[in-house]
């Protein structure tokens, strides 16, 4: 019973001691009185970002959690259990990269660091546009979760998994990483912010643009994990795990 949460967290911690410590390594060095040259690039940031999903194995994402548990049979119990566990996984690695990098944060623009944490949209963007850009990275997250992990389907070998999640979070950063920051698991967003919280950012992380934090990464990774799947059994997937499928 504690094995399985268990690796859930340790695999949401290595997502976020990876992920967001590319983040301050990348913003800190970028500040002359941290760091005499930068230390990295956009492309090196998704990378990193990509490196990270595939170390974990994602396996670990609440949008996969929570369609386990309506398409395929995964118990709510374990589901309940299992986001829990995600989420202490990534506010323990979130806690570990700011003490590890706490004397260059309190350098860097006065130790505000939000953003190197957890996510947060450019101004310019509307509440339905941060909403539809979580939703489609996290869609095509899942719907290439759900065809590698579709033994019907691609016959990938276990082996290869990590691969396909590093090029598919590389991707999707590439191309859908600028305006949101990508975070398309709630986990991954939600256990950061609670930890900047605690270190003394007090409300602002939960009220900054009206809540942004609940539906664009909660909502929006939500609902479009949730969309992919229910296109991928109706379009693909045969096996009766699936609701969709029952005969």
């Amino acid at each position: 019973m504690i094995r399985e949460p268990g690796a859930e967290m340790l695999g949401t911690m290595v997502l976020i001691l990876v992920g967001t410590g590319v983040n301050c390594q990348f913003a800190l060095s970028a500040d002359v009185n941290v760091s005499p040259s930068p230390k990295g690039s956009y492309l090196g940031f998704n990378i990193a970002w990509g490196c990270a999903a595939a170390l974990g194995v994602w396996d670990f994402c609440w949008g996969v959690t929570l369609c386990m548990a309506i398409f395929r049979g995964l118990s709510w119990f374990k589901a309940v259990t299992y986001i829990f566990a995600q989420l202490i996984g990534a506010w323990l690695g979130a806690l570990i990269v700011f003490a590890n990098y706490s004397e260059g944060i309190n350098i860097f623009e006065g130790g505000n660091v939000l953003g190197l944490f957890s996510t947060y949209p450019l101004a310019y963007m509307s509440s339905t546009n941060c909403f539809f850009d979580e939703f489609i990275g996290t869609f095509i997250l899942l719907l290439v979760v759900f065809a590698i992990s579709d033994k019907r389907n691609s016959g990938l070998h276990p082996s290869l998994i990590p691969l396909v999640i590093f090029l598919v979070i590389l991707g999707i950063g590439a191309a859908f990483g600028m305006q949101t920051g990508y975070a398309i698991n709630p986990a991954r967003d939600l256990g950061p912010r609670i930890m900047t919280a605690m270190v003394g950012y007090g409300a602002q992380v939960f009220t900054f643009r009206h809540h942004y934090w609940i539906w664009g990464p909660i909502i929006g990774s939500c609902c479009g994990g949730i969309a992919a799947c229910i296109l991928y059994d109706l379009f693909i997937f045969r096996d009766t795990e699936s609701f969709i499928n029952r005969p």
